[in-house]
């Protein structure tokens, strides 16, 4: 694929000259991602509530880094569910190391935080529920990651069933594709089908977010 031979050669020649002198092969690489983030996107948006997608530039911000090389070694994809109705979005990460997609909540403010542990906490079956469904289990093992307190978050009691869930600061769903799944011709379709089995997910963060604007 143009993508990984692009990043491939960026990451032995992350300066901007070798970078202005191989414009042609980042057109043809950006041009590839593009085209399957489409493709993905218009499948997503054909069974959900989405709004406009956004392709990352692969320019770094270098303003608060050490690490002073200007380009990204991956190719990324971003777009929300239709908030406030709809709270989640979905992510396709395209790299030379990792390639995967998920979502998820990844910086919750504090209200939204608070509000997602008290809806666990308080609809503790309905949430394992979710986290046990066919989608989730298949797609993401059934698991979340993210950060996470070391001890009960303030107002909650450390011996809560459901602590393992309360003590995170994330919500994230993630799964991981090799690079020969990439390059297969149905990943597209599974790229896709990997973001619609986070619907019961969302829609039980929904549920406890939304009432903000009700």
């Amino acid at each position: 694929m143009h993508i990984f031979n692009f990043l491939e050669e960026l990451s032995k020649n992350n300066n901007k000259e070798w970078f202005d002198s191989h414009q042609e092969l980042f057109l043809l690489a950006k041009e590839e991602a593009t085209h399957i983030f489409n493709e993905i996107y218009n499948r997503v948006a054909a069974q959900d509530y989405v709004s406009d997608m956004k392709i990352y530039r692969i320019y770094r911000d270098l303003r608060f880094s050490k690490d002073k090389t200007p380009y990204k070694t991956h190719f990324g994809l971003y777009f929300q569910r239709q908030q406030p109705q709809y709270r989640g979005g979905y992510y396709v990460h395209l790299g030379i190391n990792e390639c995967f997609v998920g979502g998820g909540f990844f910086n919750p403010n504090k209200e939204d935080l608070l509000r997602i542990r008290q809806e666990i906490a308080a609809e503790a079956d309905a949430f394992k529920a979710v986290m046990e469904s066919e989608g989730i289990v298949r797609e993401f093992d059934g698991k979340l990651f993210g950060d996470e307190v070391k001890t009960a978050p303030k107002g909650f009691d450390k011996n809560d069933p459901m602590i393992a869930y309360l003590r995170k600061k994330q919500f994230l769903l993630k799964r991981d594709f090799s690079r020969a799944e990439v390059e297969a011709d149905n990943f597209v379709a599974r790229a896709a089908d990997v973001l619609l089995a986070m619907r019961p997910f969302y829609d039980f963060m929904t549920e406890a977010l939304f009432n903000d604007y009700e």
